[in-house]
C-alpha cells in the first residue's frame, strides 16, 4: 500500500478509512448533480468525477498534473465524463457555464486560493451551488507532529466561512465527521432510515468541513450519513487480523533471519574485536614510541629555537654592526674622495711647484755661470789691481817719483 502523502488519493492504494472519507464527500454531492452540468475542479485520478456523472447530464474533470489526467482517462472511460489538464485559479470556461461545481480538499493546496472561489463564482451558473471542502486547521494540526507540506493554507471554521462569504451570499458549512456505526439491512432493501444518537455540533473539533455555497438562497439541509461497503466493521477486522497474522508470521520469519543475521555478526565482531585488540595493542606501542620520538623532537625543537633566538640576535647585532661599517664605508669614501680631490690640488700645486724649480735651476745655472763669470772677472781685476799697485809702488818708490814730489809735479795720492 503507497503510503499517503497529503497530496493525491488513489483508490487500491491508500488506507481504506482515508478512501472513505474522500468516497463520502461525493456521495454527499452526487445527490446535487441529478441531471446537471458537473465540473469537478481539482479532480486528481477521477474517481469522484466517475460518482458524480452517474447521476449527472455531464461531468468535466479539471486537473493540472498530467499525470493524473492519463491515468483518469484510462480508469474511468464514461460517455458522459470528460478530463481536461487545467488551473482551478484559471478556469478555462465561460461565464455561468456550470450547474455545480466541487473542489474537494484543493483550496488548501493553493497560495491562491481566493482565485479558486472567484473563478468559481464567475462560471457557475445563477442557480448553481459550490460544494468545497477542507480539513480543519485546528483538529488537522494536532492530528500531525509536522506540517503537511503539500497543504499552502489551512482553515478553522471561522475563516473558513467567513472566505466563502467573500464571494457567496449563502453559505451553509456541514461538519464532515467519520464515526462508527451499526448497520440494519434487509435482504431486499426497500429504503433507509438512520437514527444517530449525536450530532456533533462544534466546528473546532470537527474533521473536515463541506461547505454548499450559491448566489441564491439555499433550501433545507439535512444531515448525511455515509455508509461504505467496508463498513461491515466485524469482515473488515477479520481481514484486517488476517493481514496482521500474515505480516506476524512475516515479521517472525524475518526475526529469525534476524537472530541469525545477529549471531553471524556476533561471532564477527567477536572475530573484529580481537583483531581490533591486537591493532589497539600494536597502536598503543606505535604511540608510546611516537610519543617519545615525539617528547625528542619537541626538545630538540626547543633546543633550535633557543639557536635560532641567539642566531637571531647574532643577526640582529650584526646587523647593526654592519650598518655601522655602512656608515663609516659611507663616510671614508667621502673623505677619500675629497683627499683625491685634495690630493689632486697637491699634484697640481707640486707640478708648479717643480717647474718653478726646474726654472729656479735653470736661473741658479746661469747665475752660478754668471758668478763664476764674475769671480773669474773679478780674480782678474785683483790681479790687475795687484799689478798695478805693484807697478804703483815700484812708481812710488823710485827716485824720479821722489824727485818730482819734491819738485811738487807729482800727483797727489
Amino acid at each position: 500500500m503507497t503510503p499517503f502523502t497529503g497530496e493525491r488519493v488513489i483508490p487500491g492504494e491508500v488506507d481504506v478509512d482515508l478512501l472513505n472519507e474522500h468516497l463520502a464527500r461525493y456521495a454527499f454531492a452526487a445527490r446535487l448533480s441529478r441531471g446537471k452540468l458537473v465540473l469537478d475542479a481539482g479532480c486528481g485520478v477521477g474517481y469522484g468525477s466517475a460518482r458524480l456523472a452517474i447521476p449527472a447530464r455531464r461531468v468535466i474533470g479539471l486537473e493540472l498534473a498530467a499525470d493524473a489526467v492519463a491515468m483518469a482517462h484510462d480508469r474511468y472511460a464514461l460517455p458522459n465524463l470528460q478530463f481536461l489538464q487545467g488551473d482551478c485559479r484559471a478556469l478555462p470556461f465561460p461565464d455561468g457555464s456550470f450547474d455545480l461545481i466541487t473542489a474537494f480538499e484543493v483550496i488548501e493546496h493553493l497560495h491562491e486560493w481566493d482565485r479558486l472561489l472567484s473563478e468559481s463564482r464567475r462560471v457557475l451558473a445563477a442557480w448553481g451551488a459550490l460544494v468545497v471542502s477542507t480539513p480543519n486547521r485546528l483538529y488537522y494540526t494536532e492530528q500531525r507532529p509536522t506540517p503537511n507540506p503539500f497543504h499552502a493554507h489551512e482553515f478553522d471554521y471561522a475563516e473558513f466561512r467567513s472566505a466563502l462569504q467573500q464571494h457567496f451570499p449563502h453559505v451553509r458549512i456541514f461538519l464532515e465527521n467519520h464515526t462508527a456505526s451499526v448497520v440494519f439491512a434487509p435482504t431486499e432493501p426497500s429504503g433507509v432510515e438512520t437514527a444517530i444518537e449525536h450530532l456533533a455540533d462544534d466546528p473546532d473539533g470537527a474533521h473536515f468541513f463541506v461547505a454548499v455555497c450559491s448566489p441564491r438562497p439555499l433550501h433545507g439541509g439535512p444531515a448525511f450519513v455515509f455508509v461504505p461497503q467496508s463498513a461491515n466493521v466485524l469482515r473488515e477486522r477479520e481481514h484486517h487480523i488476517a493481514l496482521l497474522e500474515g505480516e506476524l508470521d512475516q515479521k517472525n520469519r524475518w526475526l529469525e533471519e534476524s537472530k541469525q543475521a545477529l549471531h553471524e555478526l556476533h561471532q564477527r565482531y567477536q572475530a573484529l574485536e580481537a583483531e581490533a585488540t591486537q591493532v589497539i595493542h600494536s597502536l598503543e606501542e606505535e604511540n608510546a614510541t611516537k610519543t617519545a620520538w615525539n617528547h625528542q623532537t619537541q626538545e630538540e625543537l626547543d633546543r633550535l629555537k633557543a639557536v635560532l633566538e641567539s642566531l637571531r640576535a647574532e643577526f640582529d647585532e650584526r646587523s647593526r654592526w654592519a650598518m655601522q661599517l655602512e656608515a663609516e664605508r659611507s663616510e671614508m669614501e667621502a673623505n677619500y674622495q675629497r683627499l683625491g680631490e685634495a690630493e689632486e690640488n697637491v699634484r697640481q700645486d707640486l707640478k708648479a711647484c717643480v717647474d718653478q724649480l726646474h726654472a729656479t735651476e735653470a736661473e741658479l745655472e746661469s747665475r752660478t755661470t754668471w758668478a763664476q763669470n764674475l769671480e773669474q772677472e773679478v780674480n782678474n781685476l785683483r790681479q790687475r789691481l795687484a799689478d798695478l799697485t805693484a807697478s804703483l809702488t815700484g812708481i812710488l818708490q823710485s827716485p824720479g817719483y821722489r824727485v818730482a814730489k819734491r819738485l811738487g809735479l807729482s800727483p797727489k795720492p
